[in-house]
């Protein structure tokens, strides 16, 4: 061990003494509201290491509380995407819900509008896979009392005919199919010509004459001699009207009055039996907004198809006199009932 010298022990033992009085000094002395200047001098010392430990601290728990909150808002947002998605269905399956109730109310109103006329409503539940095929499914059978060859309708116009029959389902042959057709008339001039499908949207009326003035707008409705469909129902509205010079006959596109590629609910006609007509319905070219206001005859022929047709262009029938409904003709070529 190394010896100090005198001189440096004596400054040293000069220094601890003067630290002590210091120290003695400075706890004696009060400064202002009566702190001593010793505890002033300790806290001022440890004040700086308090600060750098609190900022360490913060640093380290607002970190941490940062991770955490979003962690926990990442959980949130998941779940308040399940539960926007899970709203979204609901609001979707309400509106379907509404539209399904306002199309049932509008058919009903519309059956019982034509109480006198028996009519079983259905529900569409199906459509045939065959991209060429115009058939649909009804959830009515032969259990309740449907038959082939009925007429099918909305309160808009004609679908088809019941082509096939099972006990709790039955196919419809849309009137769009290429194989269907239905009698019609044109509302103006009372022109008679059949209306065949073409597997396409539209409509085709054919065998009216290039003198039969024919206009874009015009209603087509049913003439009631294919023993299908009452008198006067809305089979469409007349899009063009061609002549064509190499027939004689002019090419006339039609648009179905019914929406027949939205068929959800629809109305199965159980009668063919004519209808009596009201007051005030029975004039040519009454409005096809009212179907059925001036029922004609279904017939009783059950080999009759829904297709027409003729050689020639049917003639306007002259008025005939009014017939009651159990005398009506059985060939379907008597006057408006």
């Amino acid at each position: 061990m190394l010896a100090i010298p005198s001189r440096h022990r004596s400054l040293t033992l000069l220094a601890v003494v003067l630290g002590l009085q210091l120290l003695l000094l400075a706890a004696q002395i009060k400064r202002e509201q009566q702190v001593r200047l010793i505890r002033v001098w300790a806290i001022e010392g440890v004040t700086p290491l308090g600060r750098a430990a609190a900022w360490i601290s913060d640093g380290v728990y607002g970190a941490w509380s940062g991770y955490v909150a979003l962690w926990h808002m990442r959980k949130e947002n998941v779940e308040l995407r399940a539960e926007r998605d899970l709203l979204k269905m609901r609001n979707a399956e309400l509106v379907g819900r509404a539209a399904e109730a306002e199309r049932l109310s509008a058919l009903l109103g519309f059956r019982d509008a034509h109480s006198e006329v028996p009519m079983l409503p259905a529900r569409v539940i199906g459509a045939s896979p065959d991209v060429g095929s115009r058939i649909v499914f009804l959830s009515r059978g032969s259990r309740d009392g449907v038959r082939r060859d009925l007429g099918v309708i909305t309160p808009d116009g004609v679908v088809g005919k019941v082509l096939a029959v099972f006990p709790d389902t039955s196919q419809v042959l849309l009137l769009s199919d290429k194989e269907s057709g239905v009698g019609a008339l044109l509302a103006t001039s009372r022109t008679q010509a059949p209306v065949n499908g073409s597997g396409e949207p539209l409509l085709g009326m054919e065998y009216v004459s290039n003198e039969v003035k024919v206009e874009a707008g015009e209603a087509v409705l049913t003439s009631g001699q294919d023993r299908i469909f009452p008198k006067d129902l809305p089979v469409g509205t007349v899009l063009e009207a061609k002549p064509d010079r190499h027939t004689g006959f002019q090419q006339i596109k039609v648009k179905p009055a019914a929406r027949l590629n939205q068929l959800e609910e629809v109305l199965v006609l159980l009668t063919r039996q004519e209808f009596a007509p009201r007051k005030g319905s029975d004039a040519p070219g009454a409005s096809p907004s009212t179907p059925l206001s001036s029922g004609a005859s279904n017939g009783a022929s059950s080999g009759a198809t829904a297709r027409v047709n003729p050689a020639a262009p049917v003639a306007t029938p002259p008025p005939a006199r009014k017939l009651p409904a159990a005398s009506a003709p059985a060939s379907g070529s008597g006057g408006p009932l």
